[in-house]
């Protein structure tokens, strides 16, 4: 599918990467629709979507719906799976049989399936239903607390990312084609889109910075915990290496996002800790994305007959809190590290 040929990006999951995206691109007069739920979803066909940014707070009519079955497919749309890793099973599979009007096939068999979230089993889930599916790797500095609202923390450059198809190997012109079309859409919208051969390392590099998502949300984002982080990093990019994995140095990646997104303070919102997992315990969902950060690495390092402790205790952490419906900030950093014993920061053989 030529990029001229997409007639509607179909953004299913309307969170902080979802709402953002879904949001520019109506602002930008891109056709999209926003797949949300309960009250999110009310407030969004009521009232539209609420972009509080650095800049000013925008409200921007939006096209919702809460069924798949309230959106006829066409072979010109774009599916975009914007949720929390934990719950894209369950999305992909109310999409992937969705008929496509005026063909004999179905979404998972006739659409390009975007997968915009963190982590880096997204992709290897969504090959399980279609056919096309491309990776993006997400920088977008953003906060989703209140039914209709999104906190952009950077504007008018709302974020960064890297899409490729997925694997890199069954890249076709037309794929190319695709993506570059779709690269320079979303980059006139607000978020700075580049295409590349392989988004894998990308998402490698972002899966390290994501392993202090739940380091920000059981000590509320205190400050004197750069030591746990900096060892949580330096046990993923050896269990990475030990295991041959390619990723994006920091460097390397620190250099390219110097065009992208800028944080700034948002009026009126108190600009603290906003990461992910931070958002989960805020809303008191249930759940927490950490088993797809900390314990990807700890699966990889079990994968290879090694361990990973410190990222496996984070997780099991997390796990805890959320069970007992932690609000962030369960420890100060002093006692988070002594629950992970710290000086245990290396992989080890298992």
């Amino acid at each position: 599918m030529p990029a001229s040929d997409v007639s509607r990006y179909v953004i299913v999951g309307a969170g902080a990467i979802g709402g953002t995206l879904g949001g520019l691109l109506a602002r930008a007069g891109a056709p999209a629709v926003l797949v949300a739920r309960g009250r999110h979803a009310e407030v969004l066909a009521a009232d539209g979507l609420t972009l509080r940014t650095p800049d000013g707070t925008f409200r921007t009519p939006v096209s919702v719906t809460s069924r798949p079955e309230q959106v006829h497919l066409t072979e010109h749309d774009v599916l975009v799976f914007a949720t929390k890793t934990q719950q894209l099973d369950a999305a992909l599979q109310e999409w992937v049989d969705r008929p496509v009007q005026g063909t004999d096939g179905t979404a998972g068999e006739l659409l390009p399936a975007m997968t915009a979230l963190n982590g880096i089993a997204a992709e290897e889930k969504a090959l399980r239903y279609f056919a096309r599916v491309f990776g993006i790797c997400v920088w977008l500095p953003a906060v989703h607390l209140e039914p209709g609202e999104v906190i952009v923390r950077s504007w008018p450059i709302a974020g960064q990312f890297h899409l490729a198809r997925w694997p890199a190997a069954v890249t076709t012109a037309a794929d190319a084609d695709f993506l570059t079309g779709l690269a320079e859409t979303w980059s006139a919208a607000g978020i700075r889109t580049r295409v590349t051969s392989d988004v894998a390392p990308w998402k490698y590099n972002k899966l390290l910075s994501n392993l202090g998502n739940g380091v920000g949300a059981l000590t509320a984002g205190a400050t004197d915990a750069s030591e746990i982080l900096a060892a949580l990093r330096a046990e993923g990019e050896g269990v990475l290496r030990y295991a041959g994995i390619e990723f994006v140095s920091f460097e390397i990646s620190k250099a390219v996002r110097a065009d992208g997104p800028t944080i700034r303070p948002v009026p009126g919102w108190d600009n603290g800790s906003t990461n992910s997992t931070w958002q989960s315990f805020t809303r008191n969902t249930g759940n927490a994305e950490t088993d797809f950060f900390n314990g990807e690495i700890a699966r990889i390092a079990h994968r290879n007959g090694i361990a990973a402790p410190l990222n496996a205790a984070v997780a099991r952490a997390v796990r805890v809190a959320v069970r007992e419906g932690a609000e962030p900030g369960r420890y100060s950093a002093a006692q988070l590290a002594q629950v992970l014993g710290i000086d245990a920061s290396a992989p080890s053989q298992a």
